[in-house]
């Protein structure tokens, strides 16, 4: 598995762990998977993932999850974008600053989200919605060790 073996490999875990069943009062605390390894790639290897391949990501996780054609790849095109503009100062960051730049990116993806499904006239979600991008941010030191480690061990250039 190299190159693209383990990029992919990890995307499609991530898309796997985002339409997993979970109890309907639990389902909002489900943290952001695919875009966890998107940023996660897009810092560690930015030449390989970037924009389109958010993009593409984006659009299987709305077909999975059946939400409006572009939903999630709007989302996480301006996730990567804005990974890729700001990843040589953020990847020399502690852990935990870039939790919390992890936390931000989120955050904005979540108000795309409901931006897109209010102008659709979909219900607005709970307020434990909101929460996703603050755990996302605390999960993101272990996203970001456990996918450092898969791309050292598979020796992903």
């Amino acid at each position: 598995m190299r190159g693209y073996g383990v990029i992919l490999t990890t995307l499609l875990l991530a898309l796997v762990l985002s339409v997993l069943p979970m109890p309907a009062e639990m389902a909002f605390y489900r943290p952001h998977w695919v875009a966890l390894a998107l940023i996660y790639w897009c810092m560690a290897l930015p030449e390989k993932v970037g924009v389109g391949f958010a993009f593409l990501c984006g659009l299987l996780l709305d077909i999975l999850t059946g939400t409006l054609l572009g939903q999630h790849a709007f989302g996480l095109s301006l996730v990567a974008y804005l990974t890729l503009k700001s990843y040589r100062r953020v990847r020399v960051f502690p852990l935990w600053q870039q939790a919390i730049f992890v936390a931000v990116l989120l955050l904005l993806e979540r108000v795309l989200f409901f931006w897109v499904n209010g102008a659709l006239g979909l219900p607005t979600s709970s307020p434990a919605a909101w929460t996703t991008p603050l755990i996302g941010g605390l999960l993101w030191p272990w996203t970001f060790i456990i996918l450092r480690d898969l791309r050292r061990r598979f020796h992903t250039p």
